[in-house]
């Protein structure tokens, strides 16, 4: 028996390309929603639907613990459950409903359920918990009613009935460590050693980003940015290398290392403590500084990802991204100079980016050589500049099925097709370059895609491509 039942709707299996990547990461954020739980006197239980069957493991659970309230609680920290997948959105409405016929009241909270509260009341959920989840989770709790508790949504009398907004969290330092004791670490181990021959963990050490690309969704932190401190981040480094031994570390921020001097400050505490685990992070170019790169190297930085989006000074722009071209080559050899890996985020499709500008992205990559590159297209969602641009072109598919889809879903200037092969393409010549290609792949193969690609950009260009980015 356990009074809250936690649980999440991202399971791996259901998405081709995290099958192919297989580096699962255990729900940080429900692991946290967890621990402040338990710091407040509730007795809780985890089923996690990463690597376990979901339906029937999950009605298993609400049949084993019996539990009064069921948390669907996303891992806000995970760029899939931000990407609002068709997939992990079923999956949700299943046990949204499992749980409302096992007796249990059911509570929601994540980025899809803030952008679309009626579709998940209607499917099983009692309450959506908007924006930052922890306070508002315990307060839901305690309560015996929902009568003045901020951040919620329901339904009363047929309609649906929100609340004030929840202020977010200012001192994240007050929160406790993650409750690792409800995962099965074993069992993400062995899927990474026997992937890749070592094992990853993740972590955060922040809340939000401040600044305003105008394609990136922010239910959950909206245009904040919260810091913890310093020597907190690496006393639970320690903790995490002592007690779970990874090999390596993920910061899952939206942003790491904003503040040169928090960076360096955290340097000292990870030196002070022998808290050094590889690390890889996410960041922007622009804050690749020299102080803020030897601090990362001193305290284990292995890899940095960039959001480079472009090699088009004029798509950057259009995107809001307050970023220069020569400042991504810039950081890229800072980088390289400490011995820490550069790798970049592209994004293909942004409206007004044409064929000229997709070669200037193509000899960005040609000319960094970045140890590795992420490749979406333009993906709008809700609450965003780019949405509303785009709106109004936005059939019925209005999410991808999963992060392998790469669909296109507003009039872009080339079909979805095109920017797969010129996915393929780039990625394969990159990794021919960097001696990792699959066994039989080499230069004839990269000519062979490129010709296909230039193929597919004569014939797959879209009638009538929305050119926005003048009105940027």
């Amino acid at each position: 028996m356990a009074d809250i039942l936690l649980t999440h709707a991202n399971h791996l299996y259901f998405d081709r390309k995290q099958v192919r990547k297989m580096q699962p990461y255990p729900p940080l954020q429900t692991l946290l929603a967890a621990a402040c739980l338990r710091q407040a006197g509730f007795e809780v239980a985890l089923f996690d639907a990463t690597l376990e069957p979901p339906e029937d493991g999950f009605r298993a659970a609400l049949e084993k613990y019996q539990p009064r309230l069921a948390v669907l609680c996303e891992d806000n920290f995970n760029f899939l459950t931000k990407m609002c997948l068709t997939r992990n959105r079923e999956l949700a409405f299943f046990m949204c409903q499992a749980a409302r016929e096992a007796g249990a009241t059911v509570l929601v909270n994540g980025s899809d359920a803030s952008d679309h509260v009626g579709d998940y009341l209607a499917h099983g959920a009692d309450y959506v918990l908007i924006g930052e989840v922890e306070t508002t989770l315990v307060e839901m709790a305690a309560a015996a009613a929902p009568d003045g508790i901020a951040g919620i949504a329901y339904r009363e009398g047929g309609r649906v009935r929100f609340h004030p907004p929840r202020g977010l969290i200012n001192d994240l330092d007050r929160l406790p460590f993650p409750a690792w004791d409800l995962v099965d670490v074993e069992s993400y181990r062995s899927r990474w050693r026997e992937a890749h021959g070592y094992f990853s963990l993740n972590m955060v050490s922040s809340r939000g980003c401040p600044y305003r690309c105008n394609w990136c969704a922010k239910p959950i932190y909206g245009q904040s940015y919260h810091c913890r401190s310093p020597h907190l981040v690496a006393e639970e480094m320690r903790y995490v290398k002592s007690r779970l031994a990874p090999d390596r570390l993920w910061f899952a921020d939206d942003i790491f290392a904003l503040s040169a001097r928090w960076t360096v400050e955290f340097a000292g505490a990870v030196e002070r403590m022998r808290a050094q685990i590889p690390f890889q992070m996410q960041s922007r170019a622009d804050l690749m500084t020299r102080d803020t790169v030897s601090a990362l190297a001193r305290a284990g930085c292995a890899e940095v990802w960039m959001g480079a989006e472009s090699g088009s000074q004029k798509i950057l722009d259009a995107m809001d991204k307050g970023l220069r071209v020569e400042q991504i080559h810039r950081a890229c050899e800072r980088l390289r100079a400490h011995g820490i890996r550069a790798c970049l985020f592209l994004q293909f499709g942004y409206p007004g980016e044409d064929w000229e500008d997709i070669q200037q992205t193509i000899r960005l990559v040609r000319e960094i050589r970045p140890d590795n590159i992420g490749i979406s297209v333009a993906y709008p969602l809700p609450g965003t500049r780019f949405y509303q641009l785009v709106e109004a072109e936005l059939g019925p598919k209005k999410n991808w099925e999963d992060s392998d889809d790469l669909a296109m879903m507003f009039q872009g200037a080339y079909t979805s097709r095109f920017y797969r092969e010129l996915r393929d393409a780039l990625h394969l010549e990159l990794d021919v370059a960097h001696g990792r290609a699959p066994r039989g792949a080499g230069t004839r193969a990269v000519r062979d895609l490129w010709r296909r690609v230039e193929e597919l950009e004569r014939t797959c260009l879209n009638p009538n491509p929305t050119l926005l980015w003048t009105c940027c």
